[in-house]
């Protein structure tokens, strides 16, 4: 199954592709990039943001203090849901907790040593299309709710990919804080979207001829011609190009 995320990307890439080779105005093929850009971003953090919303109204009608949102455990849950992604849908393999020390590599790319995590837990959960309250029920209304229950979590990282999501719980001890050596994903946190955001950034960088790049100004009787591809300004009575 596709993900997701990468189709959004192939998305916004082919329309970068399409505004990058027509001859459009400068200011409108910018407007748009960042306008697909921004979606693509937002996009990738929904899910999580509302599900994360969700767990801590619940644990407010519990007096539960809120779960506050854990860098290191957002990287390691965003790689779970990843090795997760192509497995079955099934509510058997989605209603069991996993075991994060049997993920040495996930932990080592997050920056986070195996003996912070023992007091943690990672709660993998599978509901088509990651509807909303599907994805909250889930973890209240099931065997899970235990551990939302529990005052001893007070962080939480959530990850995503195709119909998985992956929510990491952490404590404020040492044996569940998630701390290690810092890393460069971790310490992003946002993964697969900033990656995204860079690749179209430098799909833009990598179109030097577009349309765009190029303007005509008039003075007088003259036609001063800015070519953004070769970076040439130059006075002619007609400008070789078609703008």
């Amino acid at each position: 199954m596709v993900s997701r995320k990468v189709s959004l990307f192939v998305f916004v890439l082919l329309q970068a592709i399409f505004l990058l080779s027509s001859p459009v105005h400068c200011g409108t093929v910018i407007a748009f990039l960042f306008f697909l850009m921004a979606f693509l971003f937002m996009s990738c953090l929904y899910e999580e943001d509302d599900l994360l919303q969700g767990l801590n109204s619940y644990r407010h009608s519990l007096n539960l203090p809120a779960l506050v949102k854990h860098t290191n455990a957002g990287c390691l849950a965003d790689k779970i849901a990843g090795k997760l992604e192509d497995e079955p849908c099934t509510s058997a393999r989605a209603a069991s907790p996993v075991q994060i020390d049997d993920y040495p590599d996930l932990l080592s790319k997050c920056g986070i040593d195996v003996n912070h995590t023992n007091e943690g837990v990672a709660l993998p959960v599978c509901v088509p299309h990651l509807v909303p309250t599907l994805l909250l029920t889930n973890y209240t209304r099931t065997p899970y709710a235990r551990f939302i229950n529990a005052s001893r979590f007070s962080g939480a990282g959530l990850g995503h990919e195709d119909d998985w999501m992956v929510v990491v719980l952490t404590t404020s001890t040492p044996r569940g804080d998630f701390a290690g050596a810092t890393s460069l994903v971790s310490r992003v946190g946002l993964g697969h979207c900033l990656v995204t955001l860079l690749i179209g950034a430098l799909v833009y960088l990598l179109y030097p001829g577009l349309a765009c790049s190029r303007s005509v100004r008039h003075l007088g009787n003259r036609n001063f011609c800015w070519d953004g591809g070769s970076g040439v300004l130059s006075g002619v009575d007609r400008c070789p190009f078609r703008v």
